[in-house]
């Protein structure tokens, strides 16, 4: 399993902690400095079943300088919002754990920690 995590996160620390409790077995990648690439992005967001949208942080600075907000949520545009999610990567949500079993979920609450944590 890895978890993609900003250190400065509050919500990242806490799912760490919570992995460290359960003793889970986890590769931290601090996708900030290690920037996933367009390619892992579409992975993730398949392992998901989320468009690029649904997980964008848009009240971020960088969110608003692009406007985001105003962007079509449509196929035609998913491969804009994969390069600025690559391009930007402060502007995707986290943290994100990918389970040994393929799926991945946003692990923004305990509970969603938990089920990653049941998927192995």
């Amino acid at each position: 399993m890895e978890i993609w995590i900003n250190p400065a996160c509050s919500k990242c620390r806490s799912a760490i902690g919570l992995l460290d409790a359960e003793g889970a077995e986890y590769t931290v990648r601090r996708y900030l400095e290690d920037v996933p690439t367009a390619e892992e992005i579409r992975a993730v967001l398949g392992r998901l079943g989320l468009e690029p949208w649904d997980i964008t942080r848009t009240q971020e600075d960088v969110a608003k300088e692009l406007g985001l907000k105003d962007w079509p949520r449509d196929a035609g545009a998913r491969e804009r919002w994969i390069a600025a999610l690559a391009e930007h990567p402060k502007l995707i949500q986290r943290p994100i754990i990918t389970a040994d079993d393929g799926t991945a979920v946003v692990a923004r609450t305990e509970e969603a920690v938990r089920d990653a944590l049941g998927r192995g």
